[in-house]
């Protein structure tokens, strides 16, 4: 077995996942037309099946079917996993809300967590949440107040651990010293590099990164472009600098990189997206998602493809002399 393919943890909370997770918001929201809950069931249950244990969803994540009828992801996940809940971890949050302009409403306050918990257990059809995030940081609600609630629901079994999405340093020091964080949840792929400063402070605290949107919303399976078709509103894809004419060919150099490295590993483009990082840190778990049983069983095998520490760095030094055009934005996760 590869270092790349060995099961993760969870930081200092000891819970362990399988190298490779499966971001579910995609299904029901942000990717297209919500799938029917059943048939967003039936991908997760094939993701299961293929080997993984980590599940990572959100209360906002929902989107409307044809007849305008609300569909919840967390709803789907839990019709897939309940009848293996305790082979799996599932990762849920809290604490946003999406305007009809596509901008985030935040709201951390205590009574709100509260009533966020019970709802996402309800709708997960689960006892206990295993990771549970603060979805994006409320500027009206201090750290501290956020972390004692964490404190009481770990204490009252709600939850195992918590995490906090798109975490700056102050604020996670601040809220670990109060409460321990198992989990950051950031933005990270080769076109979105901007935490890596938190690095240092992530194995410092012994706190994983786990990465959404790792292959930069497709765009490094090289499977999309700027003629690419997307889904209308509730696609929001469409529009994002790498999908642009100008902005597809300032990143084509990124494509034309992990190219090379794909034929030169017998892999596919995505899967060196997802090994790059892997190799990276033992403690980075990415997150894709997908609706295709196929692409879900190629992402898992990511974790089978090893670069060497020089390849890494190599990439690295690759990556940092290319001027791209990256998405920057908070966007729909």
């Amino acid at each position: 077995m590869t270092i790349s393919a060995a099961r993760r943890v969870l930081g200092n909370s000891g819970i362990e996942v399988s190298p490779v997770g499966l971001g579910c918001m995609g299904l029901t929201h942000a990717s297209g037309d919500a799938m029917p809950t059943h048939e967003a069931a039936r991908v997760i249950r094939e993701a299961f099946e293929a080997g993984y244990t980590f599940f990572d969803t959100a209360e906002c994540y929902a989107g409307e079917d044809a007849e305008g009828n609300e569909l919840y992801n967390e709803v789907a996940v839990g019709e897939a996993l309940r009848p293996v809940r305790d082979q799996v971890v599932i990762a849920t949050k809290f604490g946003v809300q999406h305007n009809p302009d596509k901008t985030l409403r935040m709201d951390s306050r205590p009574e709100t967590i509260r009533a966020s918990v019970e709802g996402s257990l309800r709708r997960l059809g689960i006892d206990y949440i295993d990771l549970y995030y603060q979805h994006r940081i409320d500027p009206n609600v201090e750290p501290e107040e956020v972390a004692g609630v964490m404190a009481d629901l770990i204490r009252e079994g709600k939850i195992r651990a918590w995490g906090i999405s798109e975490a700056t340093e102050d604020y996670l020091r601040r809220a670990h010293a109060v409460c321990p964080v198992a989990a950051v949840q950031n933005r990270y792929s080769m076109l979105a590099r901007w935490h890596e400063p938190l690095f240092p402070v992530l194995e410092e605290l012994n706190v994983a990164l786990v990465a959404f949107s790792p292959m930069a919303n497709g765009f490094l399976t090289g499977a999309y472009s700027p003629t690419t078709q997307f889904e209308g509103v509730q696609d929001f894809r469409d529009g994002m600098p790498q999908y642009t004419e100008q902005g597809y060919e300032k990143d084509r150099a990124v494509l034309d990189l992990i190219g090379g490295l794909a034929r030169e590993k017998g892999a596919t483009m995505a899967q060196i997206s997802l090994a790059w990082m892997l190799c990276k840190k033992p403690w980075i778990i990415p997150i894709p998602g997908s609706r295709k049983p196929e692409r879900l069983r190629e992402n898992f095998g990511a974790a089978r493809v090893e670069l060497t520490t020089n390849e890494v760095a190599r990439i690295d030094a690759a990556l940092d002399s290319m001027d791209l055009a990256v998405f920057g934005g908070h966007g729909a996760k």
